[in-house]
């Protein structure tokens, strides 16, 4: 009873002549201006598609009529024009909800995002595919918070291609990511464009357009211009990250509350145990060029990127050691002071050898992402306070959020919770 084909931007021409003749057909057709519009001279009833819940009224007192009027049969029946593939962010989700299955057959057409990775040259089998039309764009901030490798964004009059360029620019990222913007696919006036983000400001775009966001790795370890970066909180999207997942770091705002609560001094030796890209120990070696960084790191990946961002932020007293803690950590000159960002399963051992080879009126920060994490921390803890009173601690429960804009508005986007647990066998803390 009810026929939804999928339309493109060629019009008629795209359509297969199967396709055709149920149109032609059709005793009611129903679409949009410009779907109705590719077949002026249609003899049947038609029905433009404002509204959808009159619109879905309108189709359902129909179906009605022809129930009572004993009309229903092969030669009564309805054809929704629509754009692409129904059933992908499309109308066809609101008609399965609203009629019983099997009065419902579709036609999808090519759908727009498959048309704008094609344009591309790029496969598409593993993107992420989002939608920010009428929606929010919190699953395209996740999205890009995670790295997401190829993002594709069905985009609207407000979160178009200007607000997305926006929107990476104030997260600080990791990832660097091709812009493209796919305008009218499939139509006489297609435009395929890589544009870069800061010059998306004062462009105009066709309101039928889609958003593809490529990350790309950032290639060389040519040094930075350090007199335009901060002493002291260094933006995330200058450190070069793991390809496979650039979010995996210790992130800007928790980097000052861990160097806050290490207490550091001049002249120090530093552990750094799990150091991932190394961004804590470039921190305290920038703020610190009299002391020693031990940067300790179990993965060569890692490895490689802590000598890199070394280069890359020009310091020389950082040593990157690839190991895996504990027993790398015998080998090494005793600590004044130790960072714990990475520990696997080995947390209760890693901290015992810590606590022999800290050196008097030293201090332990972790940063803990688990409830589990916290737990081993504590119970080991609370059984060498039983050998030594002097050892004290203190618990610091981060949970930060970041302005992004959302169109004109602002709102806040959370970063993941991290636990501070700053530990010292002395009393520091009195």
């Amino acid at each position: 009873m009810i026929h939804v084909i999928g339309i493109g931007l060629d019009g008629a021409s795209g359509l297969s002549e199967s396709v055709l003749n149920l149109i032609a057909g059709a005793t009611v057709l129903v679409g949009s201006d410009r779907h109705l519009s590719y077949f002026p001279e249609h003899s049947a009833s038609r029905l433009v598609l404002g509204d959808l819940t009159e619109t879905i009224i309108e189709i359902r007192q129909q179906l009605i009529r022809w129930e009572i009027e004993n009309k229903q049969s092969l030669d009564n029946y309805i054809v929704i024009l629509v754009s692409g593939d129904p059933l992908f962010f499309g109308l066809g989700r609101l008609l399965v909800a609203e009629f019983p299955p099997e009065k419902l057959t579709f036609h999808p057409h090519v759908s727009s995002i498959q048309l704008a990775f094609n344009r591309i040259k790029i496969p598409w089998q593993d993107a992420e595919i989002l939608s920010a039309h009428g929606r929010s764009m919190e699953t395209l901030i996740q999205a890009l918070q995670q790295g997401i490798e190829k993002i594709a964004i069905l985009t609207d009059n407000i979160h178009n291609p200007q607000a997305i360029a926006q929107l990476i620019n104030s997260l600080d990222l990791p990832s660097y990511y091709q812009f493209w913007v796919c305008e009218n696919l499939g139509g006489n006036d297609e435009r395929v464009q890589l544009w870069d983000i800061e010059s998306l400001k004062n462009q105009e775009f066709s309101s039928l357009n889609i958003v593809i966001l490529l990350r790309q790795s950032r290639s060389g370890i040519e040094p930075l211009d350090l007199s335009k970066i901060p002493t002291f909180g260094i933006q995330d999207q200058l450190f070069l990250s793991y390809s496979d997942r650039p979010g995996l770091m210790t992130k800007r705002e928790v980097r000052t509350l861990v160097l806050g609560e290490l207490a550091l001094q001049p002249k120090q030796t530093i552990w750094d145990i799990g150091a991932g890209t190394g961004s804590v120990s470039i921190e305290i070696a920038r703020l610190f060029p009299d002391s020693t960084v031990y940067s300790i790191e179990k993965t060569a990946a890692g490895t490689t990127l802590i000598e890199q961002n070394r280069q890359r932020f020009q310091v020389n007293n950082v040593v990157s050691i690839h190991g895996e803690a504990p027993d790398i950590l015998h080998h090494l000159r005793s600590p004044h002071r130790i960072f714990i960002g990475g520990s696997g399963k080995n947390l209760s051992e890693i901290l015992g050898i810590c606590s022999i080879r800290l050196s008097p009126g030293g201090v332990i920060v972790l940063a803990l992402a688990t409830l589990e994490h916290l737990n081993t921390a504590l119970n080991w803890l609370e059984q060498r306070k039983r050998i030594e009173h002097s050892w004290t601690y203190r618990i610091l429960n981060v949970q930060l959020s970041r302005s992004v804009p959302i169109a004109n508005l602002t709102r806040f986007s959370p970063l993941n919770p991290v636990t501070l647990l700053t530990i010292s066998h002395h009393s520091l803390f009195a």
